[in-house]
């Protein structure tokens, strides 16, 4: 329990430098910066849009052949081949160890085939290399959710609507954990 504590420690610690600073540890974008910046704003119709534009930019290793990677391995995990996908992640990870995206896509992997240890650990290391990754955060709520540790998802889940507020699946989430938290039956 000690090591699950001091992990999630360590995850809670990268989702709030990101969320406090707003400067992620590895440099990113003048467009990332920008939509970001975009996607806080209050009233956007368009925050889809605004947040497909960052998955995009995320998804831009600075190679043809790890991009390829990329999209083998979502292809696969579309197809809900998930040994196929981590394998094709875990490639993509050896090659690129820096490249945050591809931990993520492993994380979301490996959370389907229902491995929370080694999603957890993938989504420690995406939020190392991009604090901003709320994609990550709202994994690591849905992991701490389904482990029954509600105020730490709920924290994950928070820290993620700070820097995306228009996902409504993030609001619905924070309402319902905060009800279980304050002991509010739904």
């Amino acid at each position: 329990m000690n090591t699950l504590r001091r992990f999630l420690k360590q995850i809670f610690a990268a989702c709030f430098v990101a969320v406090l600073s707003g400067l992620p540890v590895q440099a990113q974008s003048d467009r990332l910066d920008s939509l970001f910046d975009e996607l806080k704003q209050p009233d956007l119709p368009n925050w889809k849009m605004v947040e497909n534009q960052i998955w995009t930019e995320w998804s831009k290793s600075g190679s043809p052949a790890m991009d390829l990677l990329l999209q083998r391995g979502r292809e696969a995990m579309q197809a809900g081949d998930y040994d196929m996908a981590i394998g094709h992640f875990t490639a993509l990870i050896d090659h690129a160890p820096d490249f945050a995206e591809g931990y993520n896509a492993r994380a979301t992997a490996f959370f389907r085939k229902g491995l929370f240890g080694p999603a957890l650990a993938d989504i420690r290391r995406t939020l190392a290399l991009n604090p901003r990754h709320f994609g990550a955060m709202m994994g690591l709520g849905a992991i701490l959710e389904e482990l029954q540790h509600e105020e730490q998802a709920l924290a994950a889940y928070r820290a993620a609507h700070a820097l995306h507020p228009h996902e409504p699946d993030l609001g619905q989430a924070i309402e319902r954990l905060e009800k279980a938290v304050s002991g509010v039956t739904l």
